[in-house]
């Protein structure tokens, strides 16, 4: 894992893992299923698992939300819209057919973090959205904006193509020092 700054480390497994380690103990984003233990171990180099009090989807696609059963004392955070197109079809929300039936939990809407701007980025998905940290402006993008300017799917069935420009012009205005995106590239 890696520091970005105080108390906020990444861990890159395909998709990036943000632990923040502030009087909450925050996950934003859990990886793919498929590296679990690696996840697993990284993380308990920092924090015993039952301590983490809340995840935070950026959006609810597989690589995001695998590995959501390390967190048994957790609550779970996403935005309304995600959770609405989840109920509707979890199997599109999600895009994996076995973690879609696995995927049984409590959802609830993201309304307020403090410290943080809660910034609605549709286009990626209905519900994307993106965190700010204001104390040291990092900008927690998920699979809305990558570097080089790279940004996520729209072609997906959960999708707002029609949004994306949008997001992303929202995002150039704010002036973030670290850009946390839900992926390397």
């Amino acid at each position: 894992m890696e520091e970005i700054a105080k108390n906020i480390w990444k861990l890159n497994v395909d998709s990036n893992i943000y632990f923040l380690d502030f009087k909450e103990k925050i996950i934003i984003d859990c990886g793919p299923k498929q590296y679990k233990d690696i996840v697993k171990k990284e993380l308990l180099q920092h924090v015993k698992l039952e301590e983490i009090n809340k995840v935070i989807f950026t959006h609810l696609h597989y690589d995001h939300v695998g590995n959501f059963d390390l967190f048994p004392n957790a609550e779970f955070f996403c935005s309304e819209q995600e959770i609405a197109y989840f109920k509707k079809n979890k199997l599109y929300a999600i895009g994996d057919p076995i973690l879609a039936k696995e995927f049984d939990i409590d959802l609830k809407p993201i309304k307020e973090l403090l410290d943080f701007d809660i910034i609605k980025t549709p286009g990626h998905t209905l519900g994307s959205f993106c965190l700010f940290y204001k104390k040291e402006k990092i900008l927690f993008s998920g699979d809305t904006l990558f570097f080089n300017e790279n940004y996520g799917r729209t072609d997906l069935p959960n999708s707002e193509p029609n949004s994306m420009e949008e997001s992303l012009r929202k995002l150039e205005k704010i002036k973030h020092k670290i850009l946390a995106p839900g992926h390397d590239y």
